[in-house]
């Protein structure tokens, strides 16, 4: 199932590689808030498939929800004339690294498991 998200998020950065699209300069705070939203759903999805987890309505929900939101927030910080997407930023960031790291460590546990079962029991 992770297949689906994973697919979708190499054809994203092709298609932005080969059509490097033009991004006016005031959208640009906007668009980097919103492809760090989807980085943040993305890397969760990962660690909700490795914890078995994994669901695609949630997924998809959750990955255009947060992306909506994160950058309606900055716009309304914009109009405030209060540095919002900071704190965007900042939150998405911690659980973009809170994220990262509970999946390196089921990773590792993993191949740490799957090594003691191939290896042949001590005699001592």
């Amino acid at each position: 199932m992770i297949a689906i998200p994973f697919a979708a998020l190499v054809m994203g950065f092709l298609a932005v590689y080969v059509l490097v699209p033009p991004v006016p300069p005031r959208w640009a705070d906007y668009v980097a808030i919103a492809i760090i939203a989807g980085l943040d759903a993305f890397v969760g999805a990962a660690r909700n498939w490795l914890e078995r987890r994994f669901d695609e309505a949630i997924f998809i929900s959750g990955f255009f929800v947060n992306m909506a939101l994160a950058a309606l927030l900055a716009f309304f910080g914009d109009k405030l004339g209060v540095d919002l997407y900071l704190a965007v930023v900042v939150a998405l960031g911690i659980r973009i690294f809170n994220n990262l790291g509970r999946t390196r460590a089921l990773l590792v546990t993993a191949r740490l498991e799957a090594r003691r079962a191939g290896m042949p029991a001590s005699s001592d």
